[in-house]
């Protein structure tokens, strides 16, 4: 099989691009080792900057999450007795949208056969091939045969665990990465959210968050450990837990109900440089992880195909090779940016192991600083909805 463009993963990052360059005629194949349906049964992100709904308006496939989803002027930051609302429509005139990922996932998939795009899902052994010469191909099983993709570029979206970021040399790429001495304990439940809008909270047991998918199903999480265990903690006293950390007025207004989901989630900042290595460009996890705080993962890999799409297609139409060539800067300045919003807001509202009094202090200034500062609450605000492209 021959393609111009033949992209690792089919997550929202490769369903994405695949999208966009389909929409400017190229030809393109998707390899996906996973099924469709374990795809979609990833719980993943659910708060969408106006970078990732314009890119999904642009496409004509935004009409359900217009529908479905939950526009937000602003989220709150707890610090344990009141809620700091940060108002980021007012502050920047501009909101953000609660959508899960599986959602926008699925919306992807589904337009997928009527636009032409050929997604090849269960592939096995997937491998890049001669990423330094003109003529790259991508290697795979499907149904016990060997398969082979000749394509002019190989993107790979395919996740921090996927092959593509393996198949560049150590001599070539240099990862920076910090682990986080905890993780996230989340839970997911039928039961209508405490409030309308999000809440980051800062108490003295830990960090919890108060998110939704609908005005029906809330998601929470817990700062815990790394070696805590999901089994030790049953239903009430994950409630019990999320009602203290949240503070007296969002912990009365928490619905109680049974989980449908409970998982722990390590957390990490990552960035691979360069993104780029000859035919092969790196967009979303595969490239780069932020800790979830602030809900940049997602919008960050949308951010990446709205520039690799620019790239390629000028690369097609006419023959600018200047564009690959600036793709991996151009991208990595606005991630770096990112991830140090990510790393801050994390450092702002988790309790760390080596934490001393003065620490915390520090944190409890900083949230009432920013309570009463217009100027701070509008770089939080400015970041949290996105930085321009």
């Amino acid at each position: 099989m021959k393609t111009q463009v033949a992209i690792v993963g089919a997550g929202p990052a490769g369903l994405l691009l695949g999208h966009l360059l389909r929409a400017e005629g190229l030809d393109v194949v998707v390899v996906e080792r996973a099924s469709a349906d374990y795809v979609l049964g990833r719980i993943r992100a659910g708060v969408l900057e106006r970078t990732t709904t314009d890119l999904m308006d642009r496409l004509g496939l935004g009409e359900r999450m217009h529908r479905e989803g939950l526009p937000h002027d602003g989220f709150h930051l707890a610090d344990g007795e009141r809620l700091i609302r940060i108002d980021v429509a007012a502050l920047t005139g501009r909101q953000v949208m609660v959508y899960g990922q599986t959602e926008l996932t699925r919306d992807l998939m589904d337009a997928a056969l009527e636009r032409g795009l050929n997604v090849i899902y269960e592939a096995g052994d997937v491998a890049l091939h001669d990423l330094e010469g003109d003529a790259p191909y991508l290697s795979f099983t499907e149904n016990g045969a060997t398969r082979r993709i000749d394509a002019q570029f190989i993107c790979g979206c395919d996740g921090f665990h996927g092959p593509s970021r393996a198949a560049i040399p150590a001599s070539v790429g240099k990862p920076f990465e910090k682990i986080y001495p905890f993780g996230w304990l989340g839970i997911l439940a039928d039961v209508p959210p405490c409030n309308h809008e999000l809440i980051y909270a800062n108490h003295d047991r830990g960090f919890a968050l108060a998110s939704m998918r609908s005005e029906t199903r809330s998601r929470y999480y817990i700062q815990v450990p790394l070696d805590e265990k999901v089994e030790d903690w049953p239903d009430e006293r994950l409630w019990d837990e999320l009602a203290i950390r949240l503070g007296p007025e969002a912990g009365a207004q928490i619905v109680r109900g049974p989980s449908l989901e409970k998982s722990i989630a390590p957390l990490r900042s990552f960035v691979f440089e360069p993104m780029r290595h000859g035919r092969l460009m790196l967009a979303g996890d595969s490239a780069h992880i932020v800790p979830p705080t602030g809900a940049k993962g997602l919008n960050l890999a949308a951010s990446d195909v709205h520039y690799l799409s620019e790239a390629l297609v000028a690369y097609f139409r006419r023959g600018d090779n200047d564009a690959i060539a600036g793709y991996s800067d151009r991208a990595l300045a606005r991630i770096w940016k990112a991830e140090r919003f990510s790393w801050q807001l994390t450092r702002l509202m988790h309790r760390f192991p080596d934490n001393d009094a003065f620490d915390r202090r520090m944190q409890l200034a900083d949230l009432d600083y920013i309570a009463s500062s217009v100027a701070a609450q509008t770089t939080i605000a400015e970041n949290y909805v996105g930085l321009p492209l």
